[in-house]
C-alpha cells in the first residue's frame, strides 16, 4: 500500500494508532447507538467511552494484527470486546438491532473519510509529513477492511445481524442459528482466499474513489 520497505518497528509505529482507533472506535459506536435506541446494558458497563482500554481484547485488538502485520497478510484485521446488547431492551428490536449493527461500519467508513483528510494535509508538508501521510493511508485502509469485512452477511458480524434483522421471523430463527459456526467460516474464507477474492475489488473501488473524492486520485 505505501510503495516502500518498513522495518518491523515502523510497521508497528504506523499501524498501531490507526489499527487501535478503527477497533475500538467502531465498538464505541455500536455501545453508544445501543445505548440512544433503549439498551443501556454497554453504557453501564463503561463501554460508551473512547479510552481504549474499556475495548480493547489482548489477541483480537494486538496479537492477530501483530501476526498478520508479521505475515505479510493482504489483510490486516482485529477485534475488541464485543459490546454486550440486550435486544430485547432496544425500542424496537428488529429494526433497531440493525441500526446498532450498521454502526459499527457506520464509525469505520467516518474514520476512513478523516484520515483521508489527514493524508492531504500530510502530503501537503512533504518529507515533514511523512510519517503522518502512512499512517493515514494505513487508517484508511484498515477502516475500510473493517468496514466491508464486518458487512458480510455472516454472523456475529454485523451484516449478519443486520441481515437477520431483514429476514422475514421463520428465515431470521434459523439464520441466527449459524453464529456459532461463523468465526470458522470467516477463518475457511481467509485461509482459502476467498475472502481476498470477494473483499479485494470492493477494497480497491471504495480507496480509489476515497483518494478522488479528496482530490489525490
Amino acid at each position: 500500500m505505501f510503495g516502500i520497505e518498513l522495518s518491523f518497528a515502523q510497521q508497528i509505529a504506523v499501524w498501531s494508532l490507526p489499527v487501535l482507533l478503527g477497533i475500538t472506535l467502531h465498538e464505541a459506536a455500536h455501545a453508544w447507538s445501543a445505548s440512544k435506541l433503549g439498551d443501556n446494558t454497554a453504557k453501564m458497563l463503561g463501554r460508551v467511552s473512547l479510552n481504549p482500554i474499556k475495548h480493547i481484547d489482548p489477541i483480537g485488538t494486538i496479537a492477530v494484527p501483530l501476526v498478520l502485520v508479521l505475515l505479510h497478510s493482504p489483510f490486516l484485521f482485529g477485534w475488541a470486546k464485543p459490546v454486550p446488547v440486550n435486544w430485547a431492551n432496544l425500542n424496537n428490536p428488529r429494526r433497531d438491532s440493525a441500526l446498532v449493527a450498521a454502526a459499527g461500519p457506520l464509525a469505520n467508513l467516518i474514520m476512513a473519510l478523516l484520515w483521508a483528510i489527514v493524508a492531504k494535509i500530510a502530503i501537503s508538508y512533504g518529507e515533514d509529513g511523512h510519517f503522518f501521510m502512512l499512517a493515514a493511508f494505513a487508517g484508511i485502509f484498515i477502516n475500510a477492511v473493517l468496514m466491508l469485512l464486518n458487512l458480510l452477511p455472516i454472523l456475529p458480524l454485523d451484516g449478519g445481524r443486520i441481515t437477520e434483522s431483514l429476514l422475514p421471523a421463520k428465515q431470521a430463527h434459523a439464520f441466527s442459528k449459524t453464529e456459532p459456526y461463523g468465526f470458522f467460516i470467516l477463518i475457511a474464507l481467509l485461509a482459502t482466499g476467498v475472502l481476498s477474492m470477494i473483499l479485494s475489488p470492493v477494497l480497491t473501488w471504495f480507496t480509489s474513489n476515497l483518494m478522488k473524492l479528496i482530490g489525490m486520485g
